[in-house]
């Protein structure tokens, strides 16, 4: 039988009971059920990186090749597929980023769009002021990000101002405030570190981007369904995520691009295609830009890959970001206390925020042997992922992972960490 308080609810003894009370309260628990391979014994610790499908995903995709594509052909150009990308891009405003209308879109992958939006921004603050050369970014931020920045340096004759940072942490508001100036163009930073998890105050290092003159790129791939957005009320000029995370998208999922309204006919994107074209099919002699969002594409929409990303927007309005945001501090929070209880002792240390005010949804646990860990546990169907230098990332979906699953998982940690060092 189990143990009550006073009040009737239940008091847990031990983590395998703590882990039942915790499920048992979830209002969220019951979506768990909606995710393919949710039911079986495999322990998921890889949400940040390609979420569970959704059971309706598997309808909609056998749907759309029977009836779209097999049943109407090229006329689903017209009937509904060329509006898609503008379509599901407002749902990720809606859902997942606080945007208003007209100012998302679905298009490329995550390091095309970055490189887009990037050199658009940098181009246009170049052209506004000459002085402005800079390209504002952190060491530690993800490789696509850095090395495109560098590429766009090297492109269009500026310079890179680097940050340095704790890897267990992130940009805070002083290093950035030392990083910019007169000289700077552009600022690239990720709104959740990805090693780290670290969750920046966005809304503070917008203001101090834009006090200093220069426009800002947010890179929203570990927030976008995870942790709250708010890309109007934060004053964003431009971000980019991308969908097969927690947006469940599946894998190579097109990312998402995100141009406030203000800057729209302003910004110059350098992938000239004809997607991006004001008259789509007039096949004119000379590229003439769209207006809104549109300009932003280039070539033709990855229709069907579009397609799994509606089912988990669905459920995300359904269910609301700040509810998501909850179950995911719940999560993680109980991950710390595990792994406080049962891996410091054996030397693992966690590499993530404390605090969960500055951090999003997954927790990295350091270890030398981690990545002989994590190899070890792949096998027996528990899935980290791991992250130089010894990092090992427990990426926790608030919609698909339980309680219960997280505590097996640590456990299954321990003894591999026991059995690797």
């Amino acid at each position: 039988m189990t143990a009550t308080d006073p009040t009737g609810a239940p008091v847990a003894h031990g983590l395998e009971d703590e882990a039942s009370v915790l499920d048992a309260a979830d209002p969220l628990a019951a979506h768990r059920d909606a995710f393919v391979g949710a039911e079986t014994s495999l322990v998921y610790f890889d949400g940040n990186s390609l979420g569970r499908p959704l059971r309706a995903s598997v309808e909609r995709l056998a749907t759309f090749v029977r009836d779209e594509w097999g049943g109407r052909l090229i006329r689903g150009w017209d009937e509904s597929w060329m509006q898609l990308p503008f379509d599901i891009g407002d749902a990720v405003g809606r859902a997942a980023i606080g945007a208003a209308a007209g100012q998302t879109v679905i298009g490329d992958s995550t390091t095309v769009l970055l490189y887009k939006l990037l050199r658009a921004a940098f181009d246009a603050s170049v052209a506004a002021d000459p002085a402005r050369v800079e390209i504002v970014v952190d060491r530690d931020n993800f490789p696509t990000d850095r090395y495109l920045v560098e590429g766009i340096a090297a492109e269009r004759g500026g310079r890179i101002r680097w940050i340095d940072v704790d890897l267990d942490g992130g940009v805070s508001a002083g290093a950035l405030r030392a990083a910019v100036g007169p000289e700077t163009a552009v600022v690239l930073l990720s709104h959740v570190a990805y090693r780290s998890g670290y969750l920046t105050d966005a809304a503070t290092l917008t203001r101090i981007a834009h006090d200093a003159g220069a426009l800002i790129v947010w890179d929203l791939c570990h927030s976008a369904g995870s942790v709250p957005v708010e890309a109007d009320a934060w004053g964003f000029d431009l971000a980019v995520g991308c969908t097969y995370k927690y947006l469940g998208g599946g894998p190579g999922s097109p990312a998402f691009a995100y141009v406030a309204a203000r800057l729209q006919d302003r910004l110059a994107q350098p992938i000239q295609g004809w997607m991006g074209a004001a008259d789509v099919f007039a096949m004119g002699p000379e590229y003439r830009p769209a207006d809104g969002m549109r300009r932003f594409l280039s070539g033709t929409p990855p229709i069907v890959g579009m397609l799994a990303m509606q089912d988990t927007l669905d459920l995300l309005e359904e269910v609301g970001i700040e509810a998501v945001r909850a179950k995911s501090i719940a999560l993680t929070e109980f991950a710390v206390r595990v792994a406080d209880e049962l891996l410091t002792p054996l030397g693992v240390t966690v590499a993530s925020p404390r605090n969960p005010a500055e951090r999003g949804g997954h927790v990295t646990l350091s270890h030398p042997s981690m990545r002989a860990v994590t190899a070890r546990l792949w096998t027996e169907d528990v899935i980290p992922d791991y992250r130089d230098p010894g990092g090992l990332r427990i990426g926790l979906s608030p919609l698909s992972t339980s309680f219960a699953e997280t505590l097996t998982g640590l456990r299954a940690v321990e003894a591999a960490v026991r059995a690797e060092s």
